[in-house]
């Protein structure tokens, strides 16, 4: 039987590369995005003319608008196999330069739009007693760098739902996978999707030219090595349909997808899984 898949932020960047690769693979689709009849409806009719994909209206900020999604899916095709957390905006500046209502908007995406999509998909994967939750988060997401940490903050906290979720939800046969990417140039790093960035110039004025530097200086590494191992996107596309096909069980918890990190992502990986296990360990307790 074919997978219903339900892909969230599909109107770009890796949402709509996945979205396309999954189809041709012969797995309905089902491609969630915001203004399907406004700013986005030149790529909603795109999308709705490929054979296997279905385009629904998603805001993930909004409860109603991720309910209101997730029941016509199930009205329509009865099931929902495989949840794609993929929408998410990007940002950048100091941490003290963020006001906290912006630092609230950029969780309320990259965060809760991810709680919201569990709560309303989760109630008919235990039905089924079984399911897979692909979570895109970050190659940074177990140790933060400068100028990202608002950002990262939020992925940390998809990291947790996805550990923590993966245990908790074992026994229903549902699966949670993180897929970790490295540097793309999506529409995310290129600069042509506005991100969530510091709103207060005046402390980004008190911290000077070493800060503006350190800034830059990160900025050049990201897009040098990016050019360098000539990054495809279709790469991380490929990588959930890897994951879609993995049999039940047997899918990994993380899943990096960079080769920039030259398989260091997963030697922290690994290391942390070792170290969780050896704490569990002297508290006594197994997973």
């Amino acid at each position: 039987m074919s997978k219903t898949i339900f892909i969230t932020g599909t109107s770009s960047g890796f949402g709509k590369l996945t979205a396309l690769t999954l189809a041709k693979a012969g797995y309905t689709v089902i491609a969630a995005m915001r203004g399907t009849t406004g700013k986005n409806a030149d790529v909603a009719r795109e999308l709705s003319a490929v054979p296997n994909i279905w385009v629904i209206e998603l805001d993930v900020t909004n409860n109603a608008s991720v309910q209101t999604a997730v029941q016509q899916t199930l009205q329509k095709y009865g099931r929902i196999d495989v949840l794609i957390n993929n929408a998410a905006v990007a940002g950048y500046g100091l941490l003290e330069s963020y006001s906290l209502e912006q630092i609230g908007k950029m969780l309320d995406v990259n965060l809760y739009g991810v709680l919201r999509t569990y709560q309303a998909v989760l109630p008919s994967m235990r039905a089924n007693r079984e399911g897979l939750i692909i979570n895109l988060t970050s190659g940074a997401s177990g140790f933060t760098v400068p100028f990202m940490i608002p950002y990262l903050i939020s992925k940390f906290g998809v990291e947790s739902i996805t550990e923590g979720s993966q245990d908790e939800l074992r026994s229903f046969g549902i699966d949670n996978v993180s897929i970790q990417p490295g540097v793309y140039p999506t529409e995310m790093n290129n600069g042509s999707k506005p991100g969530i960035n510091g709103d207060r110039p005046e402390i980004v004025a008190a911290y000077g030219e070493t800060a503006s530097n350190a800034f830059q200086a990160l900025g050049t590494a990201f897009y040098t090595k990016m050019t360098e191992f000539n990054m495809n996107p279709q790469a991380v596309a490929d990588g959930i349909l890897k994951l879609v096909k993995m049999e039940k069980g047997h899918r990994p918890l993380r899943y990096p997808i960079d080769v920039i990190a030259q398989g260091t992502d997963q030697e922290f990986i690994d290391a942390r899984a070792a170290i969780k296990t050896k704490w569990l360990q002297k508290y006594g307790y197994s997973l």
